[in-house]
């Protein structure tokens, strides 16, 4: 038989003559999802399927069958073929024989059964392209609404003090901020120190190893510090948000809380989006000490650039502006990693599961619109000459 073609519903006997298909088990409503699923890889797996005959056929295993397991089953064999096997000389019951032909009937009179036929590579490819970019377009307008209504309880809340919930941001503060600091510092440190070696690897053989001061400061003012500490935020805070609202969604607490007529956007958007505005600014600058420190280290080790040298290039060299560039991206991107992340969080559907594969969705969400702005906004600081 041909290895993975065989399934408790279905199997194919290539070694027969003529091949053998073997219809088995029940084909019931049940069972639709995973029917559907053994005739996609059957007819993945095996050729020759749309060319077979009626006595290629084997119906003597199938057990119980419904409507929609007629209508899979007219979906593997198609009208001809489903007609040849059915009537007078058939092994099924009068009654599954008279269900099979009404269900072949509607089908045909519905124009249904043009989903039945084998469609080529590339039309298979074109539908998953275009299923694609649908996703995409719906994500994008889920975001942008999303993005919309929290702007809007923003200014709403933003110039009413009372309604500030405090001891929520201050708690978030702590946890996306505070307990984040040793692993920013280190990530940075650890990428300053790779970038200043392979700069004064590479200016070196140009005689110019004084300008990895320069390299150093520039990457991290300007770009690194504040891309690696956001997409460090994105993995970790953005599935935090995820997994926090989804869950509460899943035990319906979010629910409960309109039910008191508490809004959801104030009650666990606000204080999360607030806090990112608070803590990514402050671990970019931590980023940005950390990535120039780690690349002082290095020239002082390997190029014999004393600190104290290191101190003087970059005060008299390195302009302010490449900070304010830097810092500028931050609240952009932290905006973006709480709006993402929350709106995952109101997606769960309610299992566990669901909760998983929003968590992975914001994530990879939070790390592509990052770097995508940080690609847009490089290119109009360079076109703006900042």
């Amino acid at each position: 038989m041909t290895p993975g073609a065989n399934s408790r519903l279905l199997a194919w006997d290539s070694a027969a003559i003529p091949p053998k298909l073997t219809v088995r088990g029940d084909w019931t409503l049940d069972n639709y999802a995973a029917l559907g699923q053994e005739i996609t890889r059957l007819r993945a797996e095996v050729a020759d399927l749309a060319g077979a005959q009626s006595n290629q056929v084997d119906l003597s295993g199938l057990g119980a069958l419904d409507t929609a397991g007629a209508s899979r089953l007219l979906e593997l064999l198609g009208v001809e073929l489903t007609q040849k096997i059915s009537g007078p000389d058939s092994v099924l019951t009068t009654e599954r024989d008279a269900l099979l032909r009404t269900v072949a009937n509607a089908m045909s009179a519905t124009g249904k059964i043009e989903h039945t036929r084998r469609r080529s590579a590339a039309i298979e490819l074109l539908e998953r392209i275009g299923h694609a970019m649908e996703i995409f377009r719906q994500q994008a307008l889920a975001l942008l609404g999303f993005t919309g209504l929290t702007l809007q309880a923003l200014t709403h809340t933003i110039f009413r003090p009372r309604r500030w919930r405090i001891t929520s941001v201050v708690a978030q503060i702590e946890e996306t901020g505070l307990n984040a600091v040793p692993i920013v510092a280190l990530l940075n440190f650890m990428v300053g120190a790779v970038i200043a070696f392979l700069g004064a690897t590479v200016l070196a053989d140009f005689g110019a190893s004084i300008y990895t001061v320069n390299l150093v400061a520039y990457s991290f003012l300007r770009e690194l510090a504040v891309l690696l500490t956001a997409i460090l935020m994105a993995g970790r805070t953005a599935s935090a948000f995820t997994a926090q609202i989804g869950s509460m969604k899943a035990n319906e607490e979010i629910d409960a809380a309109r039910m008191l007529g508490l809004s959801p956007v104030d009650l666990l958007i606000l204080p999360r989006l607030l806090a990112l505005f608070v803590s990514l600014p402050i671990l970019t600058f931590v980023g940005m000490i950390s990535g120039i420190l780690g690349g002082a280290v290095v020239c002082a080790l390997a190029l014999d650039i004393s600190p104290a040298m290191f101190l003087s290039i970059f005060q008299e060299q390195i302009e302010l502006r490449h900070f304010l560039v830097g810092m500028s991206k931050a609240p952009v991107f932290a905006f973006v990693i709480a709006v993402i992340g929350c709106l995952e969080g109101f997606k769960v559907s309610g299992s566990a599961l669901s909760v998983g594969q929003h968590t992975t969705s914001s994530v990879v969400q939070s790390i592509f619109v990052v770097i995508l702005l940080d690609a847009l906004g490089a290119l109009f600081f360079m076109e703006m000459g900042w």
